[in-house]
């Protein structure tokens, strides 16, 4: 499969070189504003290919990314000082209006996944800006928040990340709704495992992870000044159930109605394939994380109402 990816900052190279180590792509196109950049980071990831699976990779422009299957949008300008989300939002626009249109032209039936923070906005934004039905448009949405809270949950059980079934859903950011009423292990509820081993999940317990889960980003940020690796890793894991047609389930932001809103990009546990989403999935929720969801969603259509075209 031929994948492009927009944007060689940490995001992008780091989703690219994942990709390459773990065999997803066949061919690999970087595109950056930065033409240099887009070269180095193509160069040495190249250098990786014989650690890992051949594959075609280069750096190069719009018109090189003609029978990509995925192009990967990982670009857009960096919060200046003292500039709100709303700014910000503004300024990423007009790059969004530049590059969306030049994806289309060279990759027309190209699947677009977003990357960019914030995401479920900057998702909106390119949905609306490309015309294209909402299940060819998704962002990586709460991918990295949900596998934040299996690997948590997994280190508090002594259980494989891999073997737990728990969701995040709603706004990737301060709003987000972990899951915890439909939330099993190996087919075990929390409860039923928490009795069983004799850990009880507690409210002491459910604070420490989901601050663990909500506030990650922002340690990591504190400590390197930037998060990467895992969401790189994560857009690597989309990117090869779309290759392979997998039908698997993931926590993607897509444009959608939610109930008590109108449609607006937001994370649900979304079927995912070669074609894009699907199907979403409707978890099971308790009412407070019911009331969570539309806040969530209410919070993300006020944001995307000042967004404008």
């Amino acid at each position: 499969m031929k994948v492009g990816i927009i944007g060689c900052g940490f995001v992008g190279s780091s989703a690219a070189y994942a990709m390459v180590l773990q065999g997803v792509v066949s061919e690999l196109l970087l595109i950056d504003l930065n033409k240099d950049l887009a070269g180095a980071q193509a160069e040495d990831i190249l250098h990786a290919t014989p650690f890992a699976t051949p594959v075609r990779l280069a750096a190069g422009d719009y018109e090189d990314l003609e029978g990509a299957a995925l192009v990967v949008l990982a670009c857009g300008v960096a919060q200046q000082p003292g500039e709100s989300r709303m700014q910000l939002l503004a300024r990423n626009v007009r790059v969004f209006q530049l590059v969306v249109p030049q994806v289309l032209s060279h990759a027309p039936e190209a699947l677009l996944l977003v990357a960019s923070n914030p995401v479920d906005l900057i998702t909106e934004m390119v949905t609306r800006i490309s015309g294209l039905p909402s299940g060819r448009v998704f962002g990586s949405g709460t991918v990295l928040d949900t596998a934040r809270f299996r690997t948590l949950l997994g280190e508090f059980f002594g259980v494989a990340p891999h073997s737990i079934h728990a969701s995040v859903i709603g706004e990737h950011g301060d709003s987000e709704v972990l899951v915890w009423s439909s939330a099993q292990v190996g087919g075990v509820t929390l409860k039923d495992l928490a009795a069983q081993v004799g850990k009880p999940v507690d409210a002491e317990v459910k604070a420490r992870i989901d601050d663990g889960v909500r506030r990650a980003a922002y340690r990591i940020i504190e400590g390197k000044k930037a998060t990467y690796y895992g969401i790189g890793a994560g857009l690597s894991r989309l990117a090869r159930a779309v290759r392979n047609d997998e039908r698997g389930v993931f926590t993607i932001s897509m444009h959608e109605t939610v109930e008590g809103n109108g449609a607006i990009s937001l994370s649900l546990p979304r079927i995912l394939g070669a074609a894009g989403v699907v199907a979403t999935l409707q978890p099971t929720l308790s009412a407070e994380e019911q009331e969570g969801l539309r806040h969530s969603a209410a919070t993300l259509t006020e944001a995307a109402g000042e967004i404008s075209l």
